[in-house]
């Protein structure tokens, strides 16, 4: 018992706060706090977490460098929506300054956590294993075998016998150091290395991604069935390229669209004329070597000229030749058309900028599978072409191509123009089969429905990183399976002499110790201790 005037330590000194007396936290005391804070690896994860979470808009939206035509449609369907996050940049995601800030703070942490674990881990590495203790019996798997002397078998000497359990030990993966009549051993160092093997994997994956990002580049093309689309820049209908991209990183390619092909489902009748499988039969020939037939489908692209050809998306093109009002052929070609719905109702529109004496606007409507509602309109009941039909309203008047403004391919601005055939004319819509010839009202000229083709859009996408990404990403999988299931265990033997023992009996002991969780501590512990009993011959007791 302590006498009633003891005191431990001094009385703490007298404030105005009844509080502790804290030390103040300098300008580098700051810094060195929030320097541990930012490279514990609770940020780490928390940022790569936040990191996932901040790519989500990036689907969400469309993006202005994978699809600059979906930011112009989400801004015309959108318009009071599109300005605030236009401020936000979420058209902009993945170079916008917040994803930036989150990932260089990631990319920061996880190299601050890396440095100095691996200094650490290389020189537990070169560290010998601890000292026996000097009471296994505290530890998990605490065994005690007695080894007797017998009249049949010789007894083997302690020295024999914590000899060959450090053999036994080494043959079993642990690090071996022996102290007097003991053994000590660890293993599961790999733990750590595989720790460490997918942090700095990770730290891989930001650096190959940010620099193969500025050496990619991504462009879009839509290719009639029959037409070819060479791997320059001028046949790119929109191109995004890196921040080091130069012309001279194209490799020369030409590309062929032979055929499309469409699977509907025909048997399940709630599902009537969904697509099951697209599929676009290409041939494609690099410079100097012979051509190649070759096949890209959904999630399926083709590998040409150092680029990734896939599969976006596919539609109806119309081919027609416009006449003027002189006979002469002012428009032949192929014109795309915009699927509307699920059945393919598409809409397009047809420019004759050269027709005479005025010039020439159509919109389009088309439908695959034509059939005519109760209310007199159109409508497409199949996606397929089996009952194909165009129909067109035509107007007249400048088409303002020359004023120097840029205009959309896929829209007719028809301020200004007279309509000749359409709703607002006295003239009904033009409706022409394949094959057809419709004259246009007034004297303007003819057109003719030559056919329909498929179309396919084509995303040309050239990453230089992707072999180092996919590199990574193995590398950091092992590591992280290497750092879950090898666990990290020490063991020790050791030979306990018996006092007075007339023929030098002595007793073996048997202990583990885990650092962390590991449920087959005991079961290791005991494994080693029947071989090792085994190997000298001792009777394992029941």
């Amino acid at each position: 018992m302590r006498p009633s005037d003891h005191v431990d330590s001094a009385a703490p000194a007298v404030t105005g706060d009844d509080g502790p007396t804290q030390p103040k936290l300098g300008p580098v005391g700051y810094i060195r706090f929030f320097w541990r804070q930012l490279t514990s690896m609770r940020t780490a994860l928390f940022l790569l977490m936040l990191l996932a979470l901040a790519a989500i808009p990036g689907s969400l939206v469309p993006q202005r460098t994978a699809d600059p035509n979906g930011v112009v449609q989400y801004k015309a369907d959108h318009p009071q929506l599109f300005p605030v996050l236009d401020t936000l940049q979420v058209f902009d995601t993945y170079t916008s300054v917040w994803f930036s800030a989150i990932y260089l703070l990631l990319f920061v942490s996880l190299i601050g956590c890396i440095v100095p674990r691996t200094k650490h881990h290389w020189q537990a590495l070169r560290t010998r294993p601890p000292r026996t203790p000097v009471r296994l019996g505290r530890l998990a798997g605490y065994r005690s075998v007695p080894v007797e002397a017998d009249a049949t078998t010789s007894l083997p000497s302690v020295d024999d016998a914590v000899t060959r359990a450090a053999a036994l030990l080494k043959r079993s993966g642990y690090r071996v150091e022996r102290f007097g009549d003991s053994v000590s051993a660890e293993r599961g160092y790999l733990r750590e290395t595989g720790n460490l093997v997918f942090h700095a994997a990770l730290v891989g994956v930001l650096v190959a991604v940010g620099l193969g990002g500025g050496f990619s580049y991504t462009g879009q093309r839509l290719l009639v069935e029959g037409q070819t689309f060479s791997n320059v820049l001028g046949s790119y209908d929109s191109f995004n390229p890196g921040r080091w991209f130069r012309q001279s990183d194209l490799q020369g390619y030409n590309l062929t669209l032979d055929k499309f092909t469409t699977t509907y489902e025909e048997k399940n009748l709630d599902a009537l004329g969904q697509a099951l499988d697209y599929s676009a039969t290409v041939t494609s020939q690099e410079k100097g070597q012979a051509p190649k037939t070759s096949r890209i489908g959904v999630n399926d692209p083709l590998s040409v000229g150092g680029t990734n050809v896939y599969l976006l998306g596919n539609g109806y093109a119309m081919q027609v030749t416009v006449r003027d009002g002189k006979g002469n052929v002012a428009f032949q070609d192929v014109v795309p058309f915009l699927p509307e719905d699920a059945n393919y109702t598409s809409t397009g529109v047809i420019k004759v900028p050269d027709a005479s004496p005025s010039q020439l606007g159509m919109v389009g409507f088309f439908y695959p599978t034509a059939s005519k509602l109760s209310t007199g309109a159109f409508a497409s009941a199949y996606p397929d072409a089996q009952n194909p039909l165009l129909t067109l309203q035509v107007y007249r008047g400048d088409l303002g191509l020359d004023s120097g403004v840029p205009q959309s391919v896929y829209s007719l601005d028809t301020s200004g123009l007279e309509q000749i055939a359409g709703r607002q004319s006295k003239t009904a819509s033009i409706e022409l089969k394949p094959g057809q010839t419709k004259t246009l009202p007034d004297g303007t000229g003819s057109i003719t429905f030559d056919g329909v083709k498929r179309y396919v859009s084509l995303d040309v996408h050239h990453d230089p990183s992707q072999l180092f990404v996919a590199g990574f990403a193995v590398l950091a999988v092992l590591g992280l399976l290497t750092s879950l299931f090898v666990p990290r265990r020490r063991v020790w033997v050791k030979a306990v002499p018996r006092r007075g023992a007339e023929h030098g009996e002595y007793d073996l002991e048997y202990a583990g110790l885990a650092r962390g969780e590991d449920p087959n501590l005991e079961r290791a512990v005991d494994d080693i201790a029947k071989r090792h009993l085994s190997d000298l011959g001792v009777r394992i007791p029941a």
